[in-house]
């Protein structure tokens, strides 16, 4: 997938005026920053690795459309659980320079009202530098709040919530209350999403856990809201491919035209969605007229092979991807 054409543009606009000699350098500067951070555990300095204008115009340049591409993959999910529901209103909670608002427009063009919250003055103030290039006149006209989010806040009800990229950045002691609060202020789906790595889907396995005691339902990924089956020392993402531009190789120092971006997700809400019977958790292999797939099904995790012989059956299976949800008789196969 693509950038839309009026976020690239906006990207574009922004990142002329600095070398893409310097950006590199300081991506990679902020790169090694952001992993010292994890390694360290040191949570709360997480919060804090985006100190200056450049350091968010490298990150624009570095993760934006990686992070794009996960949240879209994400919401278009969440909306094929959910055909016909179009939320009119936006929360969009640690929006960094307003990547899942970009994201939701592309999915949703009828949007109308948008609120982001973002603690960073710098990431904010280039959010708001990006928005008047877009299509969406809800993202022209978006709400921007300054807001720690470790502190109290307090915001109007919104059809849909999300939180991108944002648990891994907090303290853990305080990831219980954002949840609750983003649950408050979610009138019916909220939107988590965070690296695909074993502590980012503790930390989505943590938030549905939350939740599902207060009687939310589970729409993506997730074909059920029962216990999560997967093992403690394994971990359940996904990957979604995004073009890098040439400007993106740059900075990035990269050949290839493309990069997968890993991650863990849930959407959940408060009524039940279109179901699903089961979901691929990983790349079907195709090997010798069969189709392995590792799917998750109500009745906890299953290996299912599918062969040549079961004409309609491996047909469908040829089609399905890392990722894939499966209805009615196709998770038969």
């Amino acid at each position: 997938m693509n950038l839309p054409d009026d976020l690239q543009a906006a990207l574009a606009d922004k990142l002329q005026a600095v070398s893409a000699r310097n950006m590199a350098h300081v991506a990679e500067e902020l790169s090694k920053r952001y992993r010292s951070g994890h390694a360290s555990g040191r949570e709360q300095d997480q919060r804090t690795f985006l100190r200056s204008r450049e350091d968010v115009i490298a990150y624009a340049a570095y993760r934006l459309p990686a992070t794009f591409a996960a949240i879209y993959a994400a919401l278009v999910e969440l909306r094929a659980r959910r055909p016909g529901w179009s939320p009119r209103s936006l929360l969009d909670v640690g929006a960094g320079p307003g990547t899942a608002m970009w994201a939701a427009a592309a999915v949703w063009p009828e949007l109308e009202q948008i609120t982001l919250l973002e603690r960073d003055q710098h990431m904010l103030t280039f959010g708001k530098e990006l928005a008047p290039h877009a299509r969406s006149l809800a993202v022209k006209k978006a709400v921007w709040q300054r807001v720690d989010l470790t502190e109290q806040w307090e915001c109007n009800l919104h059809d849909l919530v999300i939180g991108a990229y944002l648990l891994g950045e907090l303290p853990f002691t305080v990831h219980e209350e954002i949840i609750s609060r983003l649950w408050s202020r979610c009138g019916d789906v909220l939107l988590i999403v965070e690296p695909g790595t074993p502590r980012g889907f503790s930390l989505v396995r943590s938030t549905r856990e939350q939740l599902l005691v207060h009687g939310a339902a589970t729409l993506a990924p997730c074909p059920h809201n029962l216990t999560c089956p997967i093992a403690t020392n394994d971990w359940c993402h996904f990957a979604q491919r995004i073009d890098r531009s040439r400007l993106h190789r740059n900075v990035k120092g990269a050949k290839l035209a493309y990069e997968d971006e890993k991650f863990s997700y849930i959407a959940i809400a408060r009524t039940q969605g279109r179901p699903i019977d089961a979901r691929v958790i990983r790349h079907p292999q195709k090997r010798g007229g069969h189709v392995h797939l590792e799917l998750c099904t109500p009745d906890g995790l299953k290996h299912s092979i599918v062969s040549r012989s079961e004409r309609e059956a491996y047909r469908e299976a040829q089609d399905l991807r890392w990722g894939s949800a499966i209805s009615n008789k196709a998770n038969d196969v």
